[in-house]
Order: C-alpha cells, then structure tokens, then sequence
C-alpha cells in the first residue's frame, strides 16, 4: 500500500506561506531549493510550499499558472515500476516520463526521485520510492 507522504502547495511567496506555518502551527523547516520552494515537516507528513506554476511546467494542474492552494500531494511506494503499471492500468496520466524528477536532498542526504500523474479529475500527485526528508528522529 502506497503512503501519503507530502502535500505541496503553490503559492506567489513561499518564504511568506512558510513563516506563517512554522509560526502559526509549528511545523519545523526541513531546507529550501534555489528555486525558491520551503520544506516543512511536522516530523511525519512533509509540507512542501512550491512557487506558482506556469504553462510551461508538465504538472501545472487543474486549476492552472499562478495558482495559490494544494497543488498536489505524494505518494511513497515500494516499487515505482510497478506502481506505474498499477496507475496506467486505472487510465492515470503520466506527466513525466519514467526518468521523473531526480531532486537534490540536503547535504549528506539521499536524492529523492518522484514520477508526476494525474487522476481521472486531472488532480495532480506524484509516487517515489526512494521517500522524502524527514526530521532525523522520524526516519
């Protein structure tokens, strides 16, 4: 069975969405890519508060470019090859091809490789088998 691990949002201003997070609720920062995106935890489901999308990006989703909410969420499996099978067999969307996203962890961490699809409602979530960061405690 596959595991909810994160929910990413889209939104103008990271830093700001971020702040309010980890002052409002808690949540611990985890790192931040040069793209501008912040990763929270709250030690077992991840936060990831990713810059709007464009036109451009393969996962732009259903609502669009320059989004603010719940982009999508993610999955952890333990076999990617055949959880796609699984996912083409149910009419999934593949939004990028199997070499998928290979993104740098934190120094002295593993990378994190994750597939994008869309369901049948053109909801976006992507599946990783590698996982993503967590807080040392909660590996």
């Amino acid at each position: 069975m596959a595991r909810i691990k994160h929910i990413a949002l889209t939104t103008k201003n990271p830093d700001q969405v971020a702040a309010f997070y980890k002052e409002g609720l808690g949540l611990k920062e985890i790192r931040r890519s040069p793209s501008g995106a912040v990763f929270l935890t709250d030690g077992y489901i991840n936060l990831a508060i990713l810059n709007w999308k464009t036109e451009k990006d393969a996962d732009v989703g259903a609502n669009g470019p320059n989004y603010n909410g719940i982009h999508h969420f993610g999955f952890e499996v333990e076999d990617l090859d055949e959880a796609s099978q699984r996912l083409e067999a149910v009419q999934a969307r593949r939004l990028t091809q199997k070499d998928g996203l290979d993104v740098a962890m934190a120094p002295g961490r593993h990378r994190n490789f994750e597939m994008k699809w869309a369901g049948p409602d053109e909801v976006v979530f992507d599946i990783s088998h590698t996982g993503w960061q967590t807080l040392p405690d909660r590996e």
